[in-house]
Order: structure tokens, then sequence, then C-alpha cells
């Protein structure tokens, strides 16, 4: 996706947050909020010269956009962030909050910042008054905990777009040799409280230098020559480490983490009188390997280890013994289960979404667009089934990619789904997802997925928790439950690689694994460039320990129809 089209998006999206909560015509709000989301599923850069063709950009929004692009930002963005407090800003991104309840809070409470909003519950300041009962005060505390909790963590799309940027402008400087990114993020986690970048340079000065260049970078500081530190305007904390070209491979692996794996290699180095460091691997003061990490690992007697497995959760005896598994890779996917198109909330036409499809080399491809329980979406029989004949066309075109007729179907707070067993099963593949409701107890949050799993025309449960990093915690249910069900059912647990979703986590996912279940690493794509987050949800796979049999969308495409076919199977 464009970084220019997605800075665009953000800065119209906000101008739609802070225009809301000014007590502007929702009309222009959502204007601007469907504009945003055009623009950032647009598959070409935004420039002055082609705004106005995006779908949903007129006049007053285009001339906006040419002035971000000018100068990054534009006049009336800049007049509503000095009216609207930061704090009432923060107000909204609480889960269930929005920008009506923030001005009230702020306007008749005084209350203009989450942790002033968590005070006010807790001291009883808004118990009784009108719109504050019992549970939504209650949903208000558990959000606002939420967002705290996620403090200054960003979900690995940012963080992958940060890193991916610097690093790009790091590459360029005079003398630069390798850079990589290290840390969390190189070892797939779903949030990121810093990006780390490694690199060799002749002149590690040069590189810090490029850092106080980025415009998007501020108070670079140089804690000790080659090691610098800086801030993101909107994001985590960036941190560079320049170092000799002869150690790279043990920087990398310290580098790289997690602090309990590291913990572990040195105990085993120690167990021979080594000690391993950041410098690399020594029997005394004589060099053991330093150069690359496999050269590190097979010293210490194993094959290198992939690092979204170093969380010594087993990985080193699996090593040590040959077991480790072999992950599953985004070369692996041979299609996609989930995505959507304009019929629905997508912003792209199904020819285009299947082009895209096509280009990035699927054997099989399918739409699931929203059923009819999600009201706001107007989706019909009729036009789910004059959509499946548009498929049907597209598909005498397209021999060499089979096309799937999918519906994404909404788990009632019963269990229940949108359609009956006659009408589902025309679909290929039925994927049943949670929409509402989340706020039910356990026990019944576990019931509703279970009927969801004995559903026999149901395929693939989508974001089995609903979360939303930053913004919805997930749901609660007994998950060895769950699961026990879709390994009985042959259900299919959805890894949804959105990445704001990363739905299952990997906890999740090594749990459900230990139970038999199978898996779809799906992209959830709302627009064409989305179909690229598949590699969010792969590292998410890796992190648990999949191998491509764990997951559907690997199989060739006889043994998926299969699958399809006889579900419960």
């Amino acid at each position: 996706m464009s970084r220019a089209n997605d800075a665009v998006a953000a800065a119209l999206q906000e101008y739609a947050e802070l225009f809301a909560l000014d007590g502007g015509d929702a009309f222009r709000v959502r204007s601007y909020q469907r504009a945003a989301k055009a623009i950032a599923g647009h598959p070409e850069e935004v420039t002055p010269e082609n705004v106005r063709a995006v779908p949903g950009v007129g006049e007053a929004i285009a001339r906006k956009v040419e002035e971000f692009l000018r100068r990054g930002g534009f006049r009336q963005l800049d007049e509503l962030r000095a009216r609207v407090p930061e704090g009432v800003r923060r107000l909204v991104r609480v889960p269930s909050l929005g920008p009506k309840t923030a001005l009230v809070l702020f306007h008749e409470y005084g209350i203009d910042s989450p942790e002033a909003l968590a005070e006010a519950i807790r001291a009883g300041r808004l118990t009784g008054r009108k719109g504050f009962g019992p549970k939504t005060l209650a949903n208000l505390l558990a959000g606002v905990e939420h967002l705290l909790e996620a403090g200054s963590q960003v979900h690995l799309g940012v963080a992958t777009g940060l890193a991916d940027r610097v690093a790009a402008a790091l590459r360029e400087a005079p003398g630069a040799g390798r850079v990589a990114v290290a840390g969390a993020l190189r070892r797939g986690a779903e949030t990121i409280a810093e990006v780390e970048l490694l690199a060799t340079a002749a002149d590690p000065a040069a590189l810090v230098a490029v850092l106080r260049g980025l415009p998007y970078l501020a108070e670079v500081a140089e804690e000790e020559p080659g090691t610098a530190s800086a801030r993101a305007a909107d994001g985590p904390r960036v941190r560079l480490r320049v170092v000799p070209e002869e150690s790279w491979g043990a920087a990398l692996l310290a580098a790289t983490g997690s602090a309990a794996h590291l913990a572990r290699l040195r105990a085993l180095a120690a167990e021979r009188g080594w000690t391993l460091t950041g410098q690399g691997l020594y029997d005394g003061g004589r060099p053991l390997a330093a150069a690359t990490e496999e050269e590190v690992y097979a010293a210490l007697g194993m094959p290198w280890v992939p690092p979204e497995l170093r969380e010594d959760a087993g990985e080193v005896e699996a090593a040590l013994r040959g077991g480790l598994p072999r992950l599953v890779t985004l070369e692996d996917l041979r299609g996609d289960l989930h995505t959507h198109t304009d019929l629905t909330d997508g912003v792209a036409s199904l020819e285009e979404m299947v082009a895209a499809a096509a280009r990035r080399g699927h054997a099989y491809y399918a739409v699931t667009d929203h059923a009819p329980d999600l009201v706001m979406q107007r989706m019909t029989l009729e036009k789910a089934l004059a959509q499946r004949e548009r498929l049907r066309r597209l598909q005498a075109a397209r021999p060499g990619m089979r096309l799937l007729h999918g519906t994404e179907l909404n788990i009632g707070p019963d269990g229940s789904v949108d359609w009956p067993a006659e009408i589902l099963a025309g679909f290929d593949v039925c994927v049943a997802s949670v929409h509402s409701h989340f706020t039910q107890s356990p026990a019944e949050m576990t019931r509703r997925l279970i009927a969801a799993c004995e559903n026999p025309e149901v395929h693939v449960i989508g974001h089995p928790t609903t979360r939303k990093i930053g913004k919805r915690p997930p749901v609660e249910a007994d998950w060895d439950a769950v699961f026990r069900a879709a390994a009985r059912t042959g259900t299919a647990m959805e890894i949804d690689s959105y990445p704001d979703r990363a739905d299952l986590p990997s906890d999740l996912v090594r749990l459900a694994r230990r139970h038999g279940v199978k898996f779809a690493i799906d992209s959830d794509a709302h627009a064409v460039p989305h179909l690229a987050f598949q590699r969010f949800g792969v590292g998410i796979a890796r992190r648990a320990g999949l191998t491509p049999d764990d997951v559907i969308n690997c199989w060739p495409p006889e043994r998926l129809l299969a699958f399809l076919r006889r579900p419960g199977a």
C-alpha cells in the first residue's frame, strides 16, 4: 500500500474524528470517513492529478488532499487540532465511546482524558447520571483499562511500515552495509513497543545523520557512537545500532531476543565453558562463531532457529534433538478464503479483487461479502446470487484460478447464522464471525461459538476473538471447549491477517493446534492492497509452530475442495 495514501487517509480520518468532536454535521463526518477508506484502499498512489478519480472524493476533499500532499497538513485540520483538546481526542479511542459521549463527558463533567474518565467512574461521579447505567460504566472502565494497557504499543502493520521506511532510508546512506529488522518485530510479535534496527556501515555517523534527516522522526539522540534512538510522530520508538561486520550474526541473534531464548543459549554455552555475547561465541579469549546466526547455532549443536520461535517455548530442546517443524511460509499459501468487495464494505469491485488475486498467483480465491444480518451492509439474497453469476462469468475467463463464492456470516447471540441451510449449501465457503454482543458472559460466548462450529454449513470461524488491537479487547470464552468442538466438527479457525486484528493470536493458535484444529490464514481484504496482509498472518502461524499441513489454504485445490464439500470430515 502506498505510504502517501496511508498518510492522506490518516489525516482525513483524524479530520472526521475532530469534526465530529467539534459538533460537526454527521453527514460530512461520514463523507470524510468514506473518502479516507477509499484512499487507503486505492491501488495507485494518490497525487494532486488523480485524487478526484478516487471514488467518494469530491472537490472539497480533493482540495484538502492537495494541500496535505504539498505541506503535510491542511488548514482545517490544523484549526480543529487547536480547538479540540488532545485528551478529548484520546477519549474517542476508548472502545464503545463515541464523539457525542466524549463531548458530554468533556462539557458537562470536565473529563478530558481516558485517565480522568477512569478516575471519575471509580469515584462514582457518573453513577446514576443519565446515559451512564451500571453496564455502560463497567464497559467504559474496561475499555479505558484496555486502552491504557496497550500504551504506546502498535500493531504489526504500523510497526512494519515504519521499519520498512527507515530501513530503506538507511540503505541509501553513504557507506551503508547490511540493514536488518531485529527485536520483537523480527520475531513477529503482534504488538510492538519499539522498532529495532541493526546495521553495518563504514561510517556509523552517516547512518545516524540519516535518522536526523527523516521528517517523520523526532528527538533523535545518539546514545553512544553508532547507537541512536528516535520517536516516530505517531508510533513506536526507533532504535538503531551499528555493529562490526565480523560480529553481525552474534549481534543479530542478541538483538532479536527474546530474553528467555537468549538466556537458554547462554546457559548452553556456559555448560561447555564458553561465553555468548553480542560480539560472538567465545572459548575463553578464542572466538568460535560470530559472522552468521547459523554459525553460532551450529557451534551450540543445533540448526538455525527461526526468529518467530525464539520465545523459550521448547524450541531449543526441539532444535537440539533435530525436531524443529518446517514452518509455513507465505509462498506456501495457495489462496485466500476471506475477502470483501464494494458489494458490502469493501472499496474495490469484484473484478478488481479477482484480478489482483490472480496477479498474486493464487490457485484459488474466495469472495466472502457480508451476509444480511449485518444490516448496515444492505446485503440481500438477490445481490448474493447476482454476484455468484458475475463470479461464474469471471471464472470462464480465468481457468487457471478456481474462484469460490463465499459469504461471511454473522454468528448471532444464540449461535445462529444469517441464512438457512438450503441457501448456505449454495455457497462454496462459509466463514462465520461474531460482529456484535461482544460482552456476553464467557459461558454464553462459548455456547455461541460451539453452536457455530456445529453448524454443518460453516467451514471457518472468522476472527474468533473479535479483538481490534488498541480498540476492542478480545471476547472471553472457554477456548479449550471451543477448540475441542472445532476439532470434532472439522471446522477451521481463522488467523485473520488484518494487522489490527491479528486474530487468532499465536498463543491461542498453539492451544487450538494441540486440540487438532486446522486453520485458514486469510487477509480479510477490503481493498486490493489488503491482499498483501497475509504476510502478517503467516508470521502469527510461524510463532505458533504451524506447518503447511495445518493450514487449509496451503492445500492443493482438490484437497481444499474436498474439505469444503465435507464439513465435519
